[in-house]
């Protein structure tokens, strides 16, 4: 135990999810899935009242290419200045990347515009380096698409593409495990891991403190951080329990 409490900390980003102007959680990423949580700025501000550093906000309805959120999550990022906010969902042009610049994001996922338009995001991670971050969506070996719904090639083949463009952080989603609450893909994360020296963020399918540790344990591997999501909500332990596991 007392080497577990010496390792290196993982970060938490607890997530609010956007949809039609409420938090919401999805299954597996499926529209139709939502539970509705409320109002976006509340969620955010209870994980912020229990020591959040991190959150992960994002528009579903721009992923899906069915509306936005923009306003919502400005209305976040303004009321909750002294917390770091990684955007994600619908980047995927030039007008869009400044808007989620000019909000006061301290950091982007690119997503399907990463898979879809290889050469504007390389000319993005060239230009804004750290403050952008891709989004990797896999399902087996295949990533997901256009908020999951279609495919984008294999990911060995898009991580080395990613890494010659010099992409900064990868946010990896097991997208069978998201929002099920079975736990997370640690197989595909030190897969991923073993490919690249840049740091990674897990998300999908945590659902217990133990996965928390589990995903700590990767840490010196290359895993910087987790989302949390399903399982704060469902109250299956609380924020301030899981960064203490996490070493904050």
């Amino acid at each position: 135990m007392n080497d577990f409490a010496q390792s290196p900390s993982l970060i938490l980003l607890p997530a609010v999810d956007v949809a039609g102007g409420k938090a919401v959680r999805l299954t597996q990423g499926e529209a139709g899935t939502e539970t509705s949580y409320g109002d976006p700025v509340d969620a955010a501000g209870e994980w912020v009242d229990q020591g959040a550093q991190w959150i992960h906000l994002v528009d579903l309805d721009a992923a899906f290419g069915r509306g936005s959120n923009a306003g919502i999550l400005r209305k976040v990022i303004k009321q909750y200045r002294g917390v770091n906010i990684e955007l994600s969902g619908g980047i995927r042009d030039d007008a869009s990347l400044e808007a989620a610049l000019e909000s006061g994001a301290n950091r982007i996922n690119l997503g399907t515009a990463a898979l879809e338009n290889p050469e504007w995001a390389a000319d993005v991670i060239s230009r804004y380096g750290e403050a952008v971050a891709v989004g990797l969506d896999v399902r087996g070996t295949t990533l997901a698409a256009r908020g999951w719904t279609e495919e984008g090639g294999d990911i060995w083949e898009v991580l080395e593409r990613l890494e010659e463009a010099g992409c900064s952080r990868y946010v990896v989603t097991d997208v069978t495990k998201d929002g099920t609450l079975r736990g997370p893909n640690l197989d595909l994360l030190r897969e991923i891991t073993s490919r690249t020296p840049k740091p990674v963020i897990a998300s999908g399918g945590v659902a217990s403190l133990d996965d928390i540790a589990a995903l700590r344990e990767l840490v010196p591997l290359g895993v910087e951080g987790a989302i949390v999501g399903k399982a704060l909500y469902a109250g299956q332990f609380t924020l301030a329990e899981a960064l203490d596991v996490a070493g904050f």
